[in-house]
């Protein structure tokens, strides 16, 4: 038994059978952000309380896709960096443009970037397929990039570094690179 995998479970359960907007209720990322929410709620994660959203955007978010009480959502040790709103721009520039909640989820990607472990973990999600689901639904033609499955937070920050003309990777490509096992590894 897994008492966090267990709250989370009645977390999720709570939130998504909530009533909705319909477009909300048809939006296949509401489960994500229910699941963003739920880790908050758990303390999982780098994100701030209102998920590094503004007031305005997090209580559109709350009250069109989980109307009701709010969860009790504390701040995460994250912090704002450097690159912040590149990031963000970035992953505004492959958003799919189908859906409000693609907007909302750059800029907690974009914060969530400022984490030290795996962005999956960062964001307070339950594994890195809920991270793959977010990936390619809300940016899909960044996703679509990754072809050789990186983990995320690396393929993000080297797509963004490659577009600035910054090249960290000291070998001429990934296959050949003393990290490939690392940046490739199966996730745990």
């Amino acid at each position: 038994m897994n008492p966090s995998h267990d709250c989370r479970e009645l977390l999720l359960t709570e939130l998504l059978g909530r009533p909705a907007s319909a477009l909300a209720m048809a939006d296949p990322l509401r489960p994500i952000l229910a699941s963003l929410l739920a880790g908050r709620s758990l303390n999982q994660g780098v994100l701030p309380a209102m998920l590094g959203l503004s007031e305005a955007a997090f209580q559109a978010l709350w009250n069109r896709y989980f109307p009701g009480t709010h969860l009790h959502l504390q701040d995460g040790p994250g912090q704002d960096i450097a690159e912040l709103d590149d990031l963000l721009q970035l992953l505004l520039e492959y958003r799919a443009g189908l859906r409000q909640s693609e907007v909302w989820l750059a800029h907690i990607v974009a914060y969530s970037c400022c984490g030290r472990n795996h962005l999956w973990q960062d964001l307070g999600l339950a594994n890195r397929g809920e991270l793959s689901t977010l990936m390619t639904v809300a940016f899909p033609a960044l996703a679509a990039l990754n072809v050789g499955d990186m983990k995320w937070k690396k393929f993000i920050y080297r797509h963004y570094c490659s577009k600035e003309g910054i090249y960290v990777c000291p070998a001429p490509s990934c296959g050949e690179c003393v990290d490939h096992a690392k940046c490739f590894a199966p996730e745990v």
